[in-house]
């Protein structure tokens, strides 16, 4: 029987070009844990993956064994995914490149719009701030999927990033994401790959303008500017309060959103 997800640290193939190994790292926050892609062409000896995921010898073995591997990219800066960047670098000779050039190693920074060659394999990348600044998403060309890190998770809904204008940025993103093809695989940083990226994009803009109305409404209950702990009491009372915290920094993005719709 083919390993299902959540198979940890085994290599389990999802589309002709590209493979998971899941990092035993489960969390409230990482949900099953971090997914460490690895990406060939069919018949290719060299790979590349993409967040090698926390700095675990294990893990970065497991990783290892499916090498040589040719290039390392991150998604976004966050520990979960970037950690063991170096470390792998090091063990491995592959440089590491992000949108980010202070996450780069022995390689430039990346940027919108880019195609990367590698394992030979043609690998777009696309800006989708929202997450965070640095965030991207990768669709690999030929193979019809496209790797979300945070962008879009497996299962549940991301967390709003604490820079200026995160919400706006993040509801671009998602166009973007729903502009692609249908049947789009996605390969998420967290959780079990979905069959139909545009479609779960679409679904994601919804819930997004789902939580704006519920915003509104507790703003009409509140005092004039609230502090975003007091909407989520509100419109998070059904959440367990110890995702509060990462609750409170959405909040605060819809809110500078609002304010400046």
């Amino acid at each position: 029987m083919s390993d299902t997800h959540p198979a940890y640290e085994v290599l389990r193939p999802v589309t002709t070009a590209a493979g998971v190994v899941l990092a035993d790292n489960p969390s409230g926050m990482t949900l099953d844990g971090t997914n460490s892609w690895v990406l060939r062409a069919p018949g290719n000896h060299g790979c590349v993956v993409v967040d090698p995921g926390p700095d675990d010898p294990h893990h970065l073995g497991r990783l290892r064994e499916h090498g040589p591997v040719e290039l390392v990219l991150l998604t976004h800066h966050h520990l979960d995914h970037s950690e063991a960047a170096r470390t792998f670098a090091e063990q491995t000779g592959a440089p590491v490149r992000a949108l980010d050039p202070t996450l780069c190693l022995g390689a430039e920074g990346l940027g919108a719009g880019e195609t990367v060659g590698a394992a030979g394999l043609d690998i777009r990348v696309v800006a989708t701030p929202g997450h965070t600044r640095d965030s991207l998403c990768f669709v690999v060309d030929g193979d019809g999927s496209v790797l979300t890190g945070d962008t879009v998770l497996g299962r549940g809904t991301t967390v709003l990033g604490d820079h200026h204008g995160a919400l706006g940025d993040y509801l671009r993103s998602l166009d973007r994401l729903a502009a692609l093809p249908a049947g789009t695989t996605l390969l998420p940083g967290h959780g079990p790959d979905l069959p139909d990226a545009p479609r779960t994009a679409r679904e994601y803009l919804a819930h997004r303008e789902q939580r704006l109305e519920q915003v509104r409404a507790a703003l009409r209950q509140l005092p004039a500017d609230p502090e975003p702990r007091q909407v989520v009491e509100i419109v998070y009372a059904d959440v367990d309060e110890s995702l509060w915290p990462a609750a409170d920094i959405s909040v605060a993005a819809q809110l500078a959103y609002l304010r400046g719709a």
